[in-house]
């Protein structure tokens, strides 16, 4: 018992929480299992794993600010069978973010649009990447602010180091010179360095 108590404590120590909590209950599966040490050690340490990936996605979809999770297997194709399912298939494979590339979804309000985009971005956040959402006005007017409170420079890095940065409500609200410029340097940031998914109104 007290080998036990050692052995969860060094696991706690070294960080391994999940597999310091299924101990007891690993051992007594690998027990009646006839488990090999080697087995045991490996499904403790795999159950370590797929839980600090699972608190890794959803860290990563707090960040992201998407507003909501809806998946693209829950889009309902037949709804608007003027989409090409082919396309969004291959999309779905994130080719075009290893190639740094941009997508636009364009269409009336209502067809579907943001679920797309949000579809795309839980995949690529179940698959490691990083991404975050915001509208045109959000962006604008958190860069402005942060330009009057001179931290644009640590601002910056929000819109320009995730992987995918989905931008929608373009064309929602006229934009002045300086709103422009913002935009353009936005754009200008991730070209070749992070792909751009763009919703216009």
């Amino acid at each position: 018992m007290v080998e036990l108590e050692h052995a969860r404590s060094i696991l706690s120590e070294l960080g391994l929480y999940t597999a310091s909590e299924l101990l007891d209950a690993k051992i007594e599966d690998a027990m009646h299992k006839e488990a090999t040490y080697l087995a045991f050690l490996s499904e403790l340490l795999d159950a370590e794993i797929q839980e600090k990936r699972r608190r890794s996605e959803e860290t990563r979809i707090k960040l992201s600010r998407l507003p909501h999770r809806k998946t693209l297997e829950e889009f309902d194709f037949s709804f608007q069978p003027s989409i090409d399912v082919k396309q969004i298939k291959e999309l779905s494979t994130l080719a075009f973010v290893a190639r740094d590339e941009n997508v636009i979804f364009l269409g009336p309000p209502g067809v579907g649009k943001t679920h797309l985009a949000v579809g795309l971005a839980m995949q690529a956040l179940r698959s490691g990447m990083t991404v975050y959402y915001t509208s045109l006005a959000h962006l604008i007017a958190d860069l402005k602010k942060a330009a009057q409170q001179d931290k644009l420079d640590r601002r910056w890095h929000v819109y320009t180091r995730p992987d995918i940065l989905i931008i929608d409500e373009v064309g929602y609200m006229q934009l002045e010179r300086a709103s422009a410029e913002l935009l353009f340097r936005v754009i200008c940031s991730r070209y070749e360095n992070g792909s751009i998914i763009y919703l216009p109104l």
